[in-house]
């Protein structure tokens, strides 16, 4: 597969995707907006343009393109299984690559300083679902090569988990609402917006839960599961306690919040940096 074809079908995908879900959010919204659409969107826009030209500039080579070389080579433990099974097998695996990922951003001080501005929108919408600081791309690129190597993920999974990933990213960020008969139905199959919306609420120990992007069976397992948030899906308070000023959705703000030292900074750090950090004072 060359690189030109993949780019054009993870970049379709993601078009139509982020345009169903934007039409969807416009004409039937699941909340009401605390700041709205304009002054958010050109930023979490601009970090999405940032991440793709990051990307292309600093990494050689892609995940797909990993996995053509391991295949290549007979590396990784899936080499040689037939592709009815190491393709779905590989979808799964990668998806809980990226669960460990995410639970591991979020108590690992310095990884949680990177994530946290994903956390920091005030609001929740499809826009959400790819607004992340360009190192924490670049990093999640580098656990997702290690693990197409060491697994030998087939190149077709690796396309099939990116075009899923970035799409169920959109979706369970969306500002939208599944039927009240199907939702939860659906959440036992995929992370669905009121499943993930959980995970944004500015309580922290509903936060910490709800880790899957895609699959949703990874926190029913490790017991990181929450189903509504205490307050309500309605009532519940989006965002972070701090960074709610309207000058911290600039773009320049988004990029430069992980290596911040003010005060406002300090306040967002974890428990335990803020422990450290009274001790070294």
């Amino acid at each position: 597969m060359s690189p030109g074809l993949e780019i054009a079908i993870r970049a379709g995908c993601a078009g139509l995707v982020f345009a169903a879900l934007a039409a969807w959010e416009w004409h039937a919204p699941r909340r009401r907006p605390v700041a709205g659409r304009r002054p958010r969107w050109p930023a979490n826009l601009g970090i999405w343009v940032v991440d793709i030209v990051a990307v292309r500039l600093l990494v050689p080579v892609t995940a797909v393109g990993v996995a053509l070389v391991a295949a290549e080579r007979g590396w990784g433990l899936l080499h040689g299984w037939p592709a009815w099974a190491a393709i779905p097998l590989g979808v799964i695996a990668l998806d809980f690559v990226i669960y460990g990922q995410h639970y591991v951003f979020h108590h690992v001080p310095v990884l949680w300083r990177l994530h946290r501005m994903h956390h920091a929108d005030v609001d929740i919408d499809v826009t959400t679902g790819v607004r992340f600081h360009p190192l924490e791309i670049l990093i999640s690129l580098g656990i997702k090569v290690i693990a197409v190597v060491a697994l030998g993920v087939p190149a077709v999974a690796v396309l099939i988990f990116e075009v899923l990933l970035n799409a169920t990213s959109m979706f369970n960020h969306s500002n939208v609402a599944l039927p009240p008969r199907l939702e939860p139905i659906a959440r036992w199959l995929v992370v669905t917006p009121q499943m993930h919306q959980v995970h944004h609420s500015v309580v922290r120990a509903e936060t910490d839960s709800n880790f899957g992007f895609n699959l949703p069976w990874w926190d029913r397992l490790f017991g990181t599961y929450r189903a509504l948030p205490a307050a309500g899906e309605q009532d519940m308070t989006i965002g972070l306690p701090v960074f709610r000023d309207a000058a911290e959705r600039r773009l320049w703000r988004l990029v430069t919040q992980p290596f911040r030292n003010d005060p406002l900074a300090q306040a967002a750090d974890r428990p335990d940096q803020q422990q450290d950090r009274q001790r070294n004072t």
